[in-house]
């Protein structure tokens, strides 16, 4: 792929979005196609496979802040002939008539790398690009594997307590037959001797000194003589790999949980990028959450508001008894201390108990008949339900 090429290539397009999207929309654009497209869900489709990868390679340019600046400065100056067929054009400058060395080095060190296929960052886009006095050699950075995006889903108590998951991901890792080398095993990469290791060459065009990836090494700085057989000599094979994933206690819907080192792995050696795992909590019939907080309501009869009563509830890990005191009211709130989602920090937070008043819908002859004499006991007693009530006036 040359310099122009990688440039060139459409982003935004890959994901459906327009040039002036948010993080948010290129973000849902992205799960949406990576869904779509999963190799998991479209089994011997190439076309889907060659998809997904394109979108990969899309998310990890746009979902990055710097990276998606530095991709849409160097478009703008594609589109607006600031790069020629052969180097940069000197009236695209300052003011034109000035000697300029152009050094594209840091701008498409990791492109070369990455070629058709992968999607690493741009690095220090401009370094080095209207750097004045001679041509400088600048060293290729490996380049690190892209991020992967991935979710779970979890029931409630899990995702209070904490829980270890197994995830299924398909995805390019370090391959297994030469571990990340590239090279045939028993064989190492050697120094390219075209760059002597620098990844880029510089070459003079009149007054310009124009540095771009070397052709021989595609930007690597080493060459494969005898490349693996199950990888072609990149290091990464896509392959499909079960990981444990350790959710810690309290974590919340649409949370995301980082893992270093778990996602796409780096060409020939490099740092593999990272794993997200966004969490989805399924809403529980009992219990609700406030922070650390546990909630859920008990309904209660009449006469175990009015009387008072032990009555025992559901907590996270099993059951505990609630005094409820004589007189309680219709919606009161009970805390019991401690019984709530553990905290990071130690401790844990609380459960908060709500009652109901829970009134019969039909009543036999013996209870409609007491009913009755304590109606006349509540109104020979002076009680007034409705005393104080606004609706009085």
């Amino acid at each position: 792929m040359t310099q122009r090429e990688w440039v060139e290539k459409d982003f935004y397009a890959d994901l459906g979005v327009s040039s002036d999207a948010s993080a948010d929309e290129i973000r849902t654009a992205y799960r949406k196609l990576s869904k779509k497209y999963h190799p998991d869900l479209n089994p011997g489709d190439k076309a889907a496979e060659e998809r997904f990868k394109a979108v990969s390679e899309a998310n990890s340019v746009l979902s990055d802040e710097k990276k998606k600046a530095e991709y849409d400065e160097a478009r703008r100056l594609f589109a607006s002939g600031g790069f020629g067929q052969g180097g940069f054009h000197p009236g695209a400058g300052r003011g034109g008539g000035y000697t300029t060395d152009f050094d594209l080095g840091d701008l498409f060190g990791q492109a070369g790398a990455g070629g058709a296929g992968g999607a690493g960052g741009f690095g220090d886009l401009f370094g080095g690009l209207f750097n004045r006095g001679g041509a400088r050699q600048t060293t290729t950075k490996p380049r690190r594997g892209n991020d992967v995006e991935t979710e779970t889903r979890l029931d409630f108590r899990e995702a209070a307590l904490g829980v270890t998951v197994p995830l299924r991901l398909t995805s390019p890792s370090s391959c297994t037959t030469c571990h990340g080398s590239g090279a045939k095993p028993g064989t190492s990469p050697k120094v390219c001797p075209k760059c002597n290791g620098n990844g880029v060459v510089t070459r003079n065009q009149g007054h310009f000194g124009f540095s771009e990836p070397c052709a021989e090494c595609r930007g690597t700085g080493s060459v494969v003589e005898d490349p693996c057989g199950d990888c072609a000599g990149t290091g990464v094979t896509t392959r499909t790999r079960t990981i444990t994933v350790r959710v810690p206690a309290g974590v919340n819907d649409g949370q995301r949980i980082r893992l270093a080192g778990q996602g796409e792995a780096g060409l020939r050696g490099a740092p593999s990028g990272d794993l997200y795992v966004t969490v989805h909590v399924t809403p529980d019939p009992v219990f609700g959450r406030t922070g650390d907080d546990i909630t859920l309501m008990v309904p209660l009869g009449f006469s175990e508001l009015a009387l008072g009563t032990t009555v025992s509830v559901p907590t996270l890990d099993g059951r505990v008894g609630v005094k409820v005191p004589a007189g309680t009211a219709d919606g009161r709130t009970l805390r019991v201390r401690g019984r709530g989602v553990p905290k990071r920090g130690g401790g844990a937070g609380d459960l908060l108990v709500t009652v109901k008043a829970a009134v019969p819908p039909k009543l036999d002859d013996a209870a409609t008949e007491a009913l009755e004499l304590y109606a006349k006991a509540e109104r020979e007693s002076g009680f007034d339900p409705r005393a104080g009530w606004a609706g009085n006036r």
